[in-house]
């Protein structure tokens, strides 16, 4: 017997960029755009972390923070921490953020 399908009519979705997923998804630009700068910042961290001669506990002590935090962040698995720890963390790195405004479309 052949199992009826529960989900009708889905299409995926491509897409090229977080604004296109929040499109996807019915979420504001505000959600898009903290999603952008929180993924743009914990890349940074994962990149240069991995440049320095660090350790976790190192890192966490200097920052301020948890070594499991530290860790999550490493791991990419920022989606609850607020953007202040992940500034904070990647200050303590040695690197700055220079921030422009830009008009949204």
């Amino acid at each position: 017997m052949k199992k009826k399908s529960t989900h009708k009519n889905i299409k995926p979705v491509l897409s090229k960029d977080s604004y296109d997923i929040a499109d996807a998804l019915n979420l504001s630009k505000a959600v898009t755009l903290e999603w952008q700068v929180r993924h743009e910042v914990t890349e940074e961290i994962v990149k240069i972390f991995a440049h320095q001669n660090l350790t976790v506990t190192e890192l966490a002590k200097r920052a301020k923070t948890s070594r499991a935090r530290i860790t999550r962040i490493l791991k990419k698995d920022t989606s609850d921490m607020s953007l202040d720890v992940l500034l904070r963390v990647l200050g303590v790195t040695g690197q700055k953020i220079e921030i422009r405004f830009l008009k949204a479309s």
